[in-house]
């Protein structure tokens, strides 16, 4: 179920976004809405990677393309 969000943003910050839309022939909500999705899948990666790091910082072993290449016969 879809739900409706009202926000205020300065007249420049709306300008920017509904010329951005037009450029990508979209309309204003549909853009907004995809700018959202896509900063939320940024900070999901953001957190993996982080997460990612601090393993490795733990002590996670890690491997280069040619350890991993061998462990798996792929070396030919």
């Amino acid at each position: 179920m879809n739900k409706r969000v009202t926000i205020e943003m300065p007249e420049e910050m709306h300008e920017a976004i509904t010329e951005h839309a037009a450029k990508a022939g979209a309309k204003t909500d549909a853009y907004v809405l995809d700018l959202i999705e896509q900063h939320l899948e940024d900070l999901h990666d953001i957190a993996l990677a982080e997460a990612a790091m601090e393993r490795i910082r733990d002590g996670e072993p890690t491997y280069t393309l040619e350890e991993v290449k061998l462990r798996l016969g792929l070396d030919d």
